[in-house]
């Protein structure tokens, strides 16, 4: 089949065109396959949200979900074999992608439970657990930015779990993140794991940012402000590429774990689905093309770039002084930067734990009305 130019020569680029989004309908229907031969899509990425629609708006599940009320499955272990179930038929539809890219791309990235999000100890527990269960070398955990989760991103990556580190809003917070990789790596290798099989991405969350942003520049209301919305994502993406090409292109740190067949740990931008309509809806894609990015998008965002994205080659390298420029500008108009990402964490912490209630009471009310 043939693949769209569009996002083709995006892939060219350096960029991976990951989806985001999952479902075992996508999988089943060859829906996931089509984008694969079509749209040059290499990866999954899933979340709560998607799992709960997924269930919510399928018959497929229904047979699954009787045989589990039967067996007298509680609502938690439930969820886990359903969504580990998905997850490990997409993996082995893109096991083709995995291999041909020696194991960079073909991933498909599946969460801890969010409302462990602040507790260390029992997301490196769930890490491991989740992937011995989908049992898939081209599975990525999420596990969240937050500061409990570091420790737990290190611990994993010593066990040899690849990890896609998620709801990442600041560069000082991806700084934190590069380091917590670069310690699991170096302790990997103290206990003879073979580091080239270690892989991670960093999910830098990019439109969320400039709702945040923009919902103060509007406030503050002067033609200055305004001047600035719609500015603040892709520059505070720029910045964090440059924080990257810092640690894994110049970094003496990473050379030493190169040497021994570390991977770099890749920029991924998530939340590249344009929130404000009067924005471009491919801005998030053809503003963010570099080398060594991922870029997970709906299907919508994808459809997009595929109609009129013009990819005019790498926009990110070498804009870290312009990025800079529009966040002094943001502070000198009043803009406290230190609370919009903590903001946008809590908020992304607790949106996701509010899809994960949804997607138990779901499962549960689905449970027992199979039950009757």
């Amino acid at each position: 089949m043939t693949q769209n130019p569009n996002l083709a020569a995006l892939s060219a680029a350096g960029v991976s065109v990951w989806l985001d989004d999952l479902s075992r309908d996508r999988i089943k229907s060859g829906n996931l396959q089509e984008l694969i031969d079509t749209k040059c899509v290499v990866g999954v990425t899933s979340n709560p949200t998607i799992f709960q629609k997924a269930i919510a708006g399928s018959d497929l599940y229904n047979e699954q979900i009787a045989e589990l009320a039967k067996r007298g499955a509680d609502v938690d272990s439930a969820v886990r074999t359903i969504v580990t179930d998905d997850v490990r038929m997409a993996c082995d539809v893109l096991k083709p992608q995995w291999e041909a890219s020696d194991g960079v791309d073909g991933r498909v990235s599946l969460e801890v439970a969010p409302g462990l999000a602040h507790d260390t100890e029992k997301t490196i527990e769930r890490a491991g657990m989740l992937w011995k269960i989908v049992d898939r070398p081209n599975l990525f955990i999420k596990i969240p930015a937050t500061k409990a989760g570091l420790p737990a991103i290190s611990a994993a990556i010593a066990q040899g779990i690849s990890v896609n580190v998620t709801l990442i809003f600041s560069v000082e917070r991806h700084r934190q993140v590069m380091d917590a990789y670069l310690t699991g790596l170096e302790k990997a290798k103290e206990a003879g794991r073979d580091l080239s099989q270690i892989h991670s991405v960093a999910s830098f969350f990019v439109s969320r940012v400039d709702t945040e942003i923009d919902n103060r520049l509007e406030k503050i209301g002067s033609e200055e402000a305004l001047a600035l919305r719609g500015k603040a994502g892709v520059a505070n993406a720029r910045l964090a590429y440059a924080a990257y090409q810092e640690v894994f292109e110049g970094g003496e740190r990473y050379q030493t774990l190169k040497r021994d067949g570390a991977r770099v740990q890749r920029p991924l931008w998530a939340s590249t689905g344009v929130k404000n309509p009067e924005y471009p809806d491919t801005m998030y894609v053809t503003e963010l093309v570099a080398p060594n990015t991922v870029n997970t998008m709906p299907e919508k965002t994808i459809d997009a770039v595929a109609d009129h994205g013009v990819i005019t080659g790498d926009t990110v390298t070498g804009r870290a002084a312009e990025a800079q420029e529009v966040f002094d500008r943001l502070e000198a108009i009043g803009v406290d930067l230190t609370d919009v990402f903590t903001v946008l964490e809590d908020e992304g912490v607790e949106k996701f734990v509010a899809s994960w209630d949804e997607l138990l009471k779901e499962t549960k009310a689905q449970l027992e009305s199979a039950s009757r």
